[in-house]
């Protein structure tokens, strides 16, 4: 690895990791009045999805509203953008900077011709001016890229934009020294460029920067790979864009009410056209077996839990022995509720949906996932009792899943508020 202490995430065993800090979880803090504690750490884990980044936003306001604030943030890609203006703020001021950020990468395509457009050719113009002339507050062609496919450039530097306008917004937006001061913990998905290995750059074993946050967003190859440490990396939406495995995986396990929010949808109607076909592809991509993530998960906490059982029967004279000891080390009390939430989609909406970023596509998108949150923190699965040997327990949303969604919601002002 380099010399920067990333954070490779393999699956290990509790015993060969370092003693985590002791910071204190959601749960054990004192909430404010009327607010709700939770059974352990909060942790908010985000997808990868550009432009569907804006249903993430929608989850945290309802989630802030309810006096739940994340003790961990994990995120990828859009997703990673987002855990930095979160945990790179106070509580009180979360909100005001997720509104700055994704007002000011609205792509419009001026007023007065909306006005006159169907709003299908309306999204169509915007998505050819985000393709052709970028968005002036996140990312902007590069000159470079005119030279050809094959020129080498560097890199640093071979991709079709640059994306030096995200790095000046965020140094607006993110304060660095809120993040690394370590109230929340923030996780961000990068692949390594040569090992092509995914790694977890982690506030809690290492100071976080601004290159990390433009490294976990650098999709290739439309924005270029960052640098670090003498190494480059890639977006981790190109490894795995559900980075749920990072809270999974950690060393020491903790309780932990897991807020994973998925813009991508592994579920979806039979295409009927080549642009369908396209859509489709794409959701299923990016959506990164997440079910079979969490099966896996589920069934090695499962085996963790019945060990812890199988322990309790043993004698008290042999459980003393240390080959007893080291076989029950493999044994966890922890339970993890995960609360999945997957994005519904908007009507007539098709495979180029990430790079939707008119006001009307953020919008929808943003009131949704509020809605979708607001729906599921009313339900309060994780106050259910749970089996003492389940170990992960799997909360889906209430209602119908996968279904297209209004492009509104009545009585919801969003980012306005």
């Amino acid at each position: 690895m380099t010399t920067f202490a990333a954070k490779n995430f393999t699956g290990t065993d509790s015993r060969h990791s370092a003693r985590q800090p002791d910071r204190k979880s959601s749960a054990q803090r004192k909430n404010a009045p009327g607010k709700r504690g939770l059974p352990g750490q909060v942790v908010l884990v985000l997808q990868g999805g550009g432009a569907l980044g804006a249903y993430q936003a929608g989850v945290f306001q309802a989630m802030h509203e309810a006096g739940i604030e994340p003790d961990w943030i994990v995120g990828t890609s859009i997703g990673a953008i987002n855990a930095a203006l979160i945990a790179g703020n106070p509580p009180d001021g979360r909100m005001a900077q997720l509104r700055r950020f994704w007002g000011s990468i609205e792509q419009h395509i001026g007023n007065e011709l909306s006005r006159y457009l169907s709003p299908a050719i309306d999204h169509a113009l915007a998505n050819l001016l985000t393709v052709a002339a970028g968005i002036r507050t996140f990312f902007i062609p590069n000159p470079l890229a005119m030279f050809g496919q094959h020129a080498a450039l560097g890199t640093g530097k071979a991709a079709y934009y640059t994306t030096e306008p995200l790095r000046r917004t965020l140094s607006e937006l993110v304060d660095f020294g809120c993040i690394n001061e370590g109230r929340t913990r923030i996780s961000l998905g990068a692949v390594n460029v040569r090992s092509g290995e995914m790694t977890y750059f982690d506030s809690r074993e290492a100071s976080i920067s601004m290159d990390h946050v433009m490294a976990s967003s650098a999709y290739p190859p439309a924005f270029p790979a960052i640098g670090i440490d003498g190494d480059f990396y890639w977006d981790g939406g190109i490894y795995s864009n559900t980075p749920i495995e990072a809270v999974l995986d950690d060393n020491p396990r903790r309780d932990s009410v897991i807020f994973a929010v998925d813009v991508w949808n592994p579920e979806g109607s039979m295409p009927e056209s080549l642009w369908q076909v396209a859509g489709r592809q794409k959701e299923i991509l990016y959506a990164s077996r997440t079910k079979s993530h969490l099966a896996r998960q589920k069934q090695i906490h499962h085996l963790r839990h019945v060990i812890r059982e199988l322990t309790k029967d043993i004698p008290e004279k042999g459980r003393r022995s240390p080959r007893v000891k080291e076989l029950a080390s493999w044994g966890c009390h922890t339970t993890m509720h995960v609360v999945r939430f997957v994005a519904s989609g908007l009507r007539d909406e098709d495979h180029l949906k990430d790079i939707d970023f008119t006001p009307a596509g953020i919008d929808a998108r943003w009131k949704a996932g509020y809605a979708d949150a607001k729906r599921m923190i009313d339900a309060a699965p994780w106050e259910a009792v749970v089996d003492p040997t389940e170990g992960v327990v799997i909360h889906d949303m209430p209602d119908a899943v996968g279904k297209p969604v209004a492009a509104g919601i009545d009585g919801f002002e969003g980012r306005t508020k």
